[in-house]
């Protein structure tokens, strides 16, 4: 006879660790460091911060494989009550709204609290204080695997000298291997500090230490909580929202107050289109209402497209500056796109090109790849920027490999369609291929602009250096066959010479 039993979430991790992308001792050392920093920037930037980050990564003395991973940011701090589930329970966090967050799945740090207490049996160490809290608040965690909850190992809390103190700092014992995940870590907070110009980073680890300062002082305009889009609906997502909603409501009212870009007009519109009577009470509808209701909601063309009030895009200056303080290029562009959606769902696709300078050449564009502020370093060919970029004829552009080009693609949403739960690719979704396309071209004719300037800069040049070459044999010719002193000439050509200059010159600036 067949037993049977449930899993706990924390089980099914537990069991399927190398989903969340914890396969081995690299990518685990990897993954823990992104997953602290995530949040150290969440809270912080999210809230009107201007991070400072600091990152320590040391080795046991006496064991080589078992790393010492501390962080600590200036960030809002979590609520005392609150540390054990945030740290300690999986599916658990702030980042089960509708707004651009780095995280989503509410897994992350959980995930590497529970790779260390599976490799070095070590809890977790949180020290954190909120904003005018009085207190700060220092806790050890485990995770109850079978029941998904904190065991709390320590607590102590003290009174806080300074109140405008606050911020987190988390220390974790993990199993590791620095050795080969280094290069990696080092390449994940350089293309950290590229998205995001504004923070102050110091990366430390036994041999090196990185200081990346911040270049600029205004942070992207915060996200926004928003609504739900009617094009994203599905049957369970309308019966949550039914049940929340505490007293009888028509349907009318419930469409026009629970999404986005829906008034009372707009509402009555669409009960007409599908035949639904506008003054049902919602608490009332059947399964089979439902099922018509949201398939009609996402069939129904005259919806406003999202708002994009819960996106924070870096914008182009940003990008620009970042692009600017960690390749040092020639020449950088940066394009914001407008927002769109794809099943309901907003996002906004941005893309920076960077050229020459301190580029090293390579035989296709270098592709640096971020989703919600999150750098994308694994699985690079699974990833449809990398599928725009290798079908596109560089050729058209000017540009001949090998060649020193970087291509930046950033994709913000509230729901980012990545392949799998290590969220290291984004899926071919048409709309998202389709919007990043054009913005890598339209990047790309400008540095085709670029580079035909340079080139009638270069062929002035050339032509100048060989009228100069020649300049005065011809003056003496003319002075001879005219019997006049040579003198003349050599001025007169040279002013000629001059003048020709100074329009190009200004021709050039004028199409600029």
């Amino acid at each position: 006879m067949e037993k049977y039993k449930g899993l706990s979430a924390a089980q099914f991790f537990y069991r399927n660790r190398e989903i969340a992308g914890f396969s081995n001792p690299v990518r685990a050392l990897y993954q823990s460091v992104r997953e602290l920093v995530e949040n150290s920037l969440d809270a912080t930037e999210t809230h009107g911060i201007l991070p400072e980050i600091y990152l320590k990564i040391d080795v046991d003395k006496d064991k080589e494989d078992r790393i010492i991973l501390e962080i600590e940011d200036n960030g809002i701090g979590i609520p005392g009550r609150e540390i054990p589930n945030v740290f300690g329970r999986v599916f658990y966090g702030s980042k089960y709204t509708l707004r651009q967050t780095r995280g989503v799945f509410g897994l992350g740090v959980k995930m590497a609290v529970l790779y260390a207490q599976i490799t070095t049996g070590m809890p977790i160490y949180i020290k954190s204080s909120t904003l005018n809290s009085s207190y700060i608040y220092e806790y050890e965690i485990q995770i109850d695997i079978e029941k998904n909850i904190p065991i709390i190992k320590f607590l102590k809390i003290t009174k806080k000298k300074n109140r405008k103190q606050h911020g987190t700092k988390a220390r974790l014992i993990t199993m590791g291997n620095l050795k080969g995940a280094h290069r990696r870590i080092e390449e994940y907070i350089k293309r950290t500090a590229l998205i995001a110009p504004y923070a102050n980073i110091v990366f430390k680890t036994p041999k090196v230490e990185y200081v990346f300062k911040r270049v600029v002082q205004k942070l992207p305009t915060p996200p926004k909580v928003g609504k739900y889009h009617p094009k994203g609906v599905d049957i369970e997502l309308l019966k949550m929202m039914i049940r929340k909603t505490k007293r009888k409501v028509k349907l009318v009212d419930f469409l026009s107050n629970n999404f986005d870009g829906v008034g009372k007009r707009t509402a009555l519109n669409f009960c007409k289109w599908c035949g639904i009577d506008p003054n049902l009470e919602v608490k009332n509808l059947s399964v089979s209402m439902l099922e018509l209701l949201s398939s009609k909601m996402r069939e129904y063309p005259k919806w406003r497209r999202p708002r994009p009030i819960t996106l924070s895009p870096v914008g182009e200056k940003l990008l620009k500056e970042g692009a600017r303080r960690i390749l040092n290029p020639e020449f950088v562009t940066a394009v914001t796109r407008p927002p769109a959606s794809y099943s309901g769902n907003p996002f906004i696709v941005e893309v920076a090109l960077a050229w020459g300078g301190d580029i090293q050449p390579q035989n296709t564009p270098i592709l640096y790849r971020f989703a919600n502020r999150i750098p994308l370093l694994y699985d690079e060919g699974a990833d449809v920027a990398r599928k725009i970029i290798d079908s596109i004829d560089w050729n058209i552009y000017k540009v001949k490999f090998p060649a020193r080009i970087v291509i930046i693609t950033h994709l913000c949403s509230t729901k980012v369609p990545f392949k799998g739960v290590g969220k290291e690719a984004i899926a071919d979704v048409p709309e998202v291929e389709k919007e990043l396309n054009i913005a890598i071209r339209e990047a790309a004719r400008r540095l085709r602009r670029h580079l035909s300037k340079v080139e009638k800069a270069m062929e002035l040049k050339r032509r100048r250096v060989i009228i100069e070459k020649y300049i005065g044999e011809v003056s003496r010719a003319l002075a001879y066959i005219c019997k006049m002193e040579d003198k003349i000439f050599l001025e007169k050509l040279s002013a000629m010479l001059r003048s020709d200059i100074e329009k190009r010159v200004l021709v050039r600036n004028v199409e600029a």
